[in-house]
């Protein structure tokens, strides 16, 4: 097994200040992103939004990594290069998110487990051979009356782990990714007690099933308050309670945290991953970021041919910021510079 190349992976991923693009919306919930900008979600048209994407001159700056969907790793650039081999081409390394979806928990109301396991080996093998050297499974914890439960923090828990083992076994680093969600009402300290639960029970299962920390990256939510609650935390506490709880989670041989957004808007999501930095911890703390580093290219593409370069300007500048933040070096007037260099 050739271990070296897992974690050397790992590390190029997170280098420099770099980050991942998670670029793996599935079918479904791209046509959502574009129903909202009016543009019709075809084959076609998905490929050209993500050509404008991984095209962006210097995008490889700021991005080590973009995950990708099972539709886009087999689709190519307008002069025909395959998206894993362009992506590649510039020093970024190519990854594929391979669950495929949370479903609910049998006998657990309102809880679900991801399913995605069945015939996993063969498709990372063929992911390996189209170019993809990371992958990405994601499990959803949800916070309500009564929940989660422990069985369903421990079936996920131990998803992850399977999936874990038969990626390196593939010669892929995966990215493991509970994420608690922060869509309910729920206090800041309620989301904090979560996170802990989740991932002493990751680790325990990933130790379990002898997978080698090394070569994984954690993808894990941001200790934060529900979207609901009456109490929104500062960016400063948010910081606090999550490097603290990640020191008391997660092993230092780790090789990088890449924070989801979980819905957090764009500069919202710059800006807690700041002051995160700004502590610090044994670890690159980084991103992998999907509407929070899109959103605004998205809205400036609008489907149309013309609005490419605008497109990339704003998703440049996206990466960019969270490049800094990384680096604890972004500041709030930044965010005026794209407005100032594009008027």
């Amino acid at each position: 097994m050739p271990w070296e190349e897992l974690y050397e992976t790992a590390r190029t991923i997170v280098a420099d200040d770099k980050g991942i693009l998670a670029a793996d919306e599935s079918t479904g919930t791209i046509k959502k992103r574009f129903d909202a900008i009016g543009v019709e979600s075809t084959e076609e048209t998905r490929r050209a939004y993500r050509n404008l994407l991984f095209t962006t001159a210097g995008m490889e700056d700021y991005i080590g990594g973009v995950i990708l969907y099972d539709e886009t790793i087999r689709q190519r650039s307008d002069d025909g290069t395959p998206f894993a081999g362009l992506l590649a081409s510039k020093g970024v390394v190519p990854g594929i998110k391979v669950d495929t979806g949370a479903k609910a928990l049998a006998l657990f109301p309102g809880e679900t487990v991801t399913e995605g396991l069945d015939g996993l080996r063969e498709r990372l093998q063929e992911y390996h051979e189209l170019g993809a050297r990371f992958a990405k499974w994601r499990a959803v914890i949800t916070i309500g009356d009564g929940i989660p439960t422990d069985a369903c923090i421990d079936a996920n828990a131990h998803a992850l782990a399977r999936y874990a083992a038969l990626c390196q076994e593939a010669g892929l680093v995966p990215i493991v990714e509970p994420e608690v969600l922060m869509d309910a009402d729920n206090s800041i300290e309620t989301c904090d007690d979560v996170t802990g639960r989740t991932l002493r029970a990751l680790y325990a299962a990933l130790y379990a099933v002898d997978v080698h920390l090394r070569g994984t990256l954690l993808k894990p939510n941001m200790v934060i308050a529900g979207k609901g609650s009456p109490v929104q935390a500062s960016t400063e506490q948010v910081a606090a309670m999550t490097v603290h709880n990640l020191k008391r989670h997660v092993p230092a041989l780790v090789p990088g945290i890449v924070f989801l957004s979980g819905g957090q808007s764009e500069v919202q999501a710059t800006e807690n991953l700041n002051a995160i930095n700004r502590l610090g911890g044994p670890w690159p703390l980084s991103y992998s970021y999907g509407r929070a580093l899109q959103a605004s290219a998205l809205s400036a593409w609008g489907g149309d041919p013309a609005n490419v370069e605008a497109a990339q300007a704003a998703f440049l500048h996206r990466a960019r910021m969270n490049s800094l933040a990384v680096a604890g070096q972004w500041e709030p007037a930044l965010e005026e510079q794209l407005t100032l260099t594009s008027g």
